[in-house]
């Protein structure tokens, strides 16, 4: 991609992203995502149903009558994208391609989060760690971050989730608010990882996936492909119990993926390439106002 292309796309996105992240999840965001610790604010006179708990008793000392601390929420918090580059991510069969997708809601959160004042950081991934960018605040640190999304190119082709969680836990020490984002077609068994970066942070999944990851067209014979390991076959897709077969895989796949996170006690949306992504995320958003 050239850098006028490039531009072009990082701009239409900030367009987008940015007045959805204003104009509609601004107040969800906010609501949703607390800070989670109180800071001092000021002293003020005590009044009647004030926490006697409270009162700065140098204070009161000094000018003869009870004065109370006040506390305010602190609102800054540090909001990670664990972002899936393997090669499924160029799959597009059915409206756009996940890599695309996944840049648009990635861009919305972030600029939800410099939006409330909150730092945001990304960690790229595929079967190996392929980039970090730590977490900071300000526009041009998301235009980095979009472009980044957007023209990236991995050294490795594939998916092990496992190894993003494992760096993250180790990496980062202060509780974050985390969005991991992938299609979650892993063949590793990344439970165990999860559960630890679950009790150390806020861990939110988002799943994209393209409707053909789940169910085979009736076109006859067809020649499929591996993005990640560069496998193909021909396969009948005329044959029912082909079709089956293939939607028994993804079903079991699914089940699998919503039992790991649930067990985390990690909430989650899947996203298909050819859906609004507004409504899932709101749905995520809620989720968590209610927690």
């Amino acid at each position: 991609m050239d850098a006028n292309e490039l531009l072009k796309k990082v701009r239409r996105i900030e367009i987008k992203t940015r007045g959805l992240s204003r104009n509609i999840f601004a107040g969800e965001y906010h609501s949703a995502f607390k800070g989670r610790g109180m800071t001092f604010s000021e002293v003020r006179e005590y009044q009647y149903g004030d926490d006697i708990r409270d009162i700065d008793w140098n204070v009161t000392a000094r000018h003869n009558h009870p004065y109370v601390k006040v506390y305010e929420e602190e609102r800054e918090m540090t909001v990670m994208l664990l972002i899936d580059v393997s090669s499924s991510r160029y799959f597009g069969a059915v409206g756009e391609e996940k890599r695309q997708m996944i840049a648009e809601i990635a861009a919305t959160i972030a600029f939800s989060a410099i939006q409330n004042n909150d730092k945001a950081g990304v960690i790229f991934f595929s079967d190996k760690i392929e980039k970090f960018i730590p977490p900071k605040k300000g526009r041009k640190h998301i235009l980095l971050i979009i472009r980044e999304l957007l023209d990236f190119t991995p050294d490795s082709q594939g998916t092990d989730l496992s190894v993003v969680l494992r760096y993250f836990s180790d990496a980062l020490k202060k509780r974050c608010t985390t969005f991991l984002m992938s299609d979650y077609i892993d063949s590793h068994d990344y439970s165990k990882a999860l559960s630890v970066a679950a009790n150390r942070h806020d861990i939110y999944g988002i799943q994209v996936y393209d409707k053909r990851d789940s169910k085979l067209p009736d076109v006859g014979l067809m020649r499929i492909a591996d993005l990640e390991t560069g496998a193909d076959r021909w396969i009948n897709t005329s044959s029912k119990k082909v079709r089956q077969s293939f939607e028994k895989w993804w079903y079991c796949r699914q089940q699998t993926m919503v039992e790991t996170l649930r067990k985390s006690r990690v909430d989650f949306v899947s996203v298909t390439t050819d859906e609004d992504y507004v409504a899932p995320l709101m749905s995520l958003f809620k989720k968590r106002s209610f927690r």
